[in-house]
């Protein structure tokens, strides 16, 4: 296992910073933000943070879009950065009410609010990056030029998501339901706190291997949700796998398509207000799918197969592989028969996402 890189642990101290509602600052190309996150502060943290008044809120376009505070070329990049004005009415509480939409129905607000000019766009940016990775809404009092205890770069949160740095940490034999000839491989980062698995099923037989993408989904493989298709899709693929002599399952710790499980489930309260999990996710100010696939190539060729079968009906897995040097011999798809409580998000991913059913 490598030793954990300086830009890394200053990542994976700058993320327990905002668990806990403290303050970081992020120095970038275009100058340094010092970053409240909303969601974990409180009153006192926020006057003690910015005695003025003044701090200015930093939101997604996605969020800001949702405000009416940024056009329709803004919302195209639902985890850009937008700068709100701080209007004297914008305490904790008004604050909390912009960068949260499970308060959009009870919280009626006031305004006008304004988006002013972010010149320290390469932080902004940045800031939301480190949100999503952290599990926390991408929401901040940001202040212009002040520093910090824990200061990290953008440069920093991307060494925290190297796919390059996943190593194997250990194997064992393991018989699962539908497969009883299997072996798990766990791998893991010096900084990341999970373990990505694969499973592999049966022996190579100098064929491609035929390889299943799952993210992480408690919900849906552990407590049998049925607002998804992922448990039917993880023990199906087991099966097909099994069917075909020999492959692979990378069981990717990407809950909630990259934005965690505490992100994933307020998506799911807006689900049950009406949006679709596309809305879900912008509203909430995240991507659409901020998964990234490179995790799963680097385990593919720390597995030694660099070329693959495919078992998806996600284009994107795809081109992600390819992109990643990972040969896809053939896209196979993966279709199972909805139910009354996932068939509007089976459709939301074909018609909105590519998904080929």
């Amino acid at each position: 296992m490598s030793a954990a890189s300086p830009g890394a642990h200053k990542t994976a101290l700058a993320i327990d910073a905002l668990r806990r509602g403290w303050p970081v600052a992020i120095a970038g190309i275009d100058g340094t933000l010092a970053l409240l996150p909303i969601e974990t502060a409180d009153p006192e943290r926020l006057a003690g943070f910015d005695p003025t008044g003044s701090a200015p809120i930093l939101l997604s376009a996605g969020r800001a879009a949702t405000l009416k505070l940024a056009n329709q070329r803004d919302a195209a990049a639902p985890d850009a950065p937008v700068l709100i004005e701080r209007a004297p009415w914008i305490d904790f509480a008004m604050a909390t009410a912009l960068s949260d939409p499970q308060f959009d129905l009870s919280v009626p607000l006031k305004g006008p609010f304004r988006a002013i000019c972010l010149a320290e766009h390469d932080a902004g940016a940045a800031a939301l990056r480190l949100a999503r990775i952290g599990g926390v809404l991408p929401a901040f009092c940001a202040m212009s030029g002040v520093s910090a205890a824990i200061e990290l770069t953008p440069a920093d949160i991307d060494a925290h998501e190297d796919a390059a740095r996943l190593t194997i940490a250990t194997r064992a034999h393991l018989p699962v339901a539908g497969a009883e000839n299997a072996e798990i491989v766990a791998f893991r980062t010096p900084e990341m706190p999970g373990e990505h698995i694969a499973l592999l099923i049966g022996a190579p037989d100098g064929r491609p291997p035929l390889v299943r993408l799952h993210s992480e989904c408690l919900t849906g493989d552990v407590l049998g949700s049925l607002k998804c298709d992922c448990g039917p899709q993880l023990h199906a693929a087991i099966e097909a796998i099994e069917a075909s002599g020999w492959g692979i399952v990378l069981y990717l710790r990407q809950e909630g398509r990259g934005i965690g499980l505490i992100n994933k489930l307020r998506a799911y309260a807006l689900q049950d207000q009406g949006f679709d999990t596309v809305d879900a996710n912008t509203r909430l100010g995240f991507a659409v799918d901020s998964r990234n696939f490179a995790v799963a190539a680097r385990m593919l060729d720390l597995l030694g197969q660099r070329s693959v079968r495919l078992l998806t009906n996600n284009p994107e897995k795809v081109a992600q592989l390819e992109a990643a040097g990972i040969s896809v011999a053939e896209r196979v798809p993966h279709i199972l028969p909805a139910n009354p409580h996932n068939a509007r998000y089976l459709a939301t991913k074909r018609d909105r996402t590519g998904h080929q059913f």
